[in-house]
């Protein structure tokens, strides 16, 4: 008698990348992980670390495109005794970005879902056609076996129309499905619901500040596990400093652009989505080096750190406004989890919110999701370890295991 499989492969396709996971939902532990890059150039790599005894593993050479990447993916889980075409394979479980209004919950994926995915392309140019090839290069491979798609989008569909839509005609807003979607939801939602349980409650006992700073960077209000509002909208460009992205700004800076300055579209776009945040400030979009600069006295640096500090405290305000009562902030990702200043400076001067971070709580190294605020706090501060991955893999396993088990 064939055993129930329990193993979930996680892709997440990117314009010229693969990231991968295969973990196994008895106990959420992971079998291998790994990353190809540089698809469709001459200097591909792909580098393979079994998780469960043996060494990583990489490999250099072109890789023509997503469907070579995902064959190489094979083959390395193959290595390992874990391939794709093995029984206990439960299912496939994709990130997608975008998708709108209608995906509000993790889908399997058929002609239909594919061919919705592919109507949001203009809302996501960059995101879902890469998507889109690695669902169907999977597809091809494993015809016979579910895939999931996990949308970035699903968790903030539960906002209220007052944050969703913005202020302007609202025909032209629906005809052209202007409103705020929000992304890194998965990231929301895994972490939201990890600080619940860091508090010893349920997630619907919460009220959630979450903090997802990495690159990109976003903020997301969580009341009882549902998130009311977020700082991403229609675009990942809208909301806070990030590292080559402006975050707010006033619209009439393109149209100031394009008349005073004869910038493009295209050439805005770029300037905004690539040449702006942290990097348009000083050059420098790695915290780390700038926190170097800072203390060598480099004032483009110091600037640049402030301006980034202010729109998070900023929203933190809006957030703790809008929520009313808030149990905990969040801080999670790259930027999030990794550096102290960053957090302490964030925190600092909202003792009367309730909000105080302990210096040498916050100054330790961990792993481990913590809280880093003072007992006598009365919200808690806390740093949670974002893994999208196992959100993804939990969310596929648990819509697939019923048909699996029939």
């Amino acid at each position: 008698m064939t055993s129930t499989p329990t193993r979930v492969l996680v892709l997440n396709s990117g314009s010229s990348s693969v990231k991968y996971q295969l973990l196994d939902m008895r106990d959420d532990s992971r079998l291998a992980q790994g990353l190809v890059e540089r698809i469709g150039e001459e200097t591909s790599r792909i580098v393979h670390t079994p998780l469960q005894g043996g060494e990583k593993r990489e490999k250099n050479g072109p890789i023509a495109d997503h469907a070579a990447a995902l064959k190489a993916v094979a083959e390395e889980l193959s290595a390992d005794g874990l391939g794709m075409d093995s029984p206990e394979l439960a299912a496939i479980g994709h990130r997608v970005v975008h998708g709108g209004l209608r995906f509000t919950e993790p889908t399997v994926i058929d002609d239909e879902v594919l061919a919705e995915i592919e109507r949001l392309v203009p809302v996501a140019p960059l995101h879902n056609p890469a998507n889109l090839v690695g669902i169907r290069t999977a597809m091809a491979m494993r015809p016979d076996l579910p895939q999931v798609a996990v949308f970035d989008t699903a968790f903030h569909t539960t906002m209220p129309e007052s944050a969703a839509r913005y202020a302007i005609d609202v025909e032209t807003a629906d005809a052209h499905r202007i409103r705020r979607y929000g992304f890194h939801g998965t990231s929301h939602a895994y972490v939201s619901r990890e600080t619940a349980r860091l508090l010893g409650k349920e997630p619907e006992e919460v009220n959630v500040i979450v903090l997802h700073l990495g690159n990109g960077a976003s903020a997301s209000a969580v009341r009882g596990g549902r998130c009311v509002d977020t700082s991403m909208g229609l675009t990942p460009l809208e909301g806070l400093v990030m590292g080559t992205r402006s975050g707010d700004i006033d619209p009439a800076v393109t149209f100031h652009l394009k008349r005073v300055a004869g910038m493009s579209t295209d050439e805005i776009d770029v300037l905004l989505n690539k040449k702006s945040g942290l990097v348009g400030l000083c050059g420098d979009n790695d915290m780390r080096e700038i926190r170097r600069r800072i203390d060598e006295g480099d004032e483009r640096a110091a600037l640049a750190f402030d301006i980034y500090v202010h729109r998070l405290k900023k929203y933190i305000g809006a957030y703790y406004a809008v929520l009313g009562r808030v149990d905990a902030v969040a801080f999670t990702a790259g930027v999030g989890e990794n550096a102290a200043p960053v957090r302490a400076a964030a925190i600092a001067g909202l003792e009367e919110l309730g909000l105080a971070v302990d210096a040498d709580l916050n100054g330790a190294r961990s792993d481990e999701a913590r809280i880093i605020s003072p007992v006598y706090a009365r919200v808690a501060v806390a740093v949670v370890p974002t893994d999208e991955e196992l959100e993804i893999a939990r969310q596929s396993y648990a819509l697939v295991s019923g048909e699996v088990n029939a």
